[in-house]
């Protein structure tokens, strides 16, 4: 019963505030994060990771009231939501990738200098807010880290996850998911 509970206390997040505009992104919470979750599922990814890039940026919606990055979400909001999560019963893994996809930007500008230039206006203004670009020795831990690989690929599907008019996946498919990871 604890985990319908959960499962009940994160996605009522999102009936709440999925309809919100994704911070000056063409796209609503709900359809940036649905749209993650089904570019981790095309690629064939475990379930831990297809709920990570679903609740990336859930920090956004359960940080409410934190500190604000010039209208373009909440400051941390990437430890506000791996805490949330890890705070509800979900894995340190799944946490991490939520945690990390932020790093991931930081060691994308750092590793790729034409990634900048493909990053779009919201995420340019939020990378200061977010600790810059990284240094290399940050980016060589990053290397280390045995989720970076994962993390890199979340990021993408984070930048990719912005189009217009893509249905919004049936929420119960990710409810089964969580089921089982809290179950495990």
């Amino acid at each position: 019963m604890q985990a319908e509970h959960v499962i009940a206390q994160v996605f009522a997040l999102y009936e709440r505030h999925g309809a919100a505009d994704y911070i000056g992104e063409p796209v609503s919470q709900i359809e940036h994060m649905s749209q993650a979750a089904q570019l981790a599922m095309a690629e064939g990814f475990d379930d831990e990771v297809v709920l990570a890039a679903f609740f990336h940026d859930i920090g956004h919606i359960c940080g409410q009231g934190g500190e604000n990055m010039g209208g373009y979400g909440v400051v941390s909001h990437e430890r506000l939501g791996a805490d949330y999560l890890r705070r509800a019963g979900f894995s340190e893994r799944l946490a991490k990738l939520v945690e990390y996809h932020v790093q991931a930007k930081r060691y994308l500008t750092f590793s790729q200098p034409d990634y900048y230039d493909r990053l779009s206006e919201a995420s340019r203004r939020t990378l200061g807010y977010q600790g810059g670009v990284m240094t290399a020795d940050e980016a060589r831990a990053f290397e280390q880290d045995p989720l970076c690989a994962v993390s890199l690929r979340m990021r993408h599907w984070d930048e990719q996850a912005k189009d217009m008019h893509v249905p919004v996946l049936d929420l119960e498919v990710l409810k089964a998911k969580a089921r089982q990871l809290l179950a495990a």
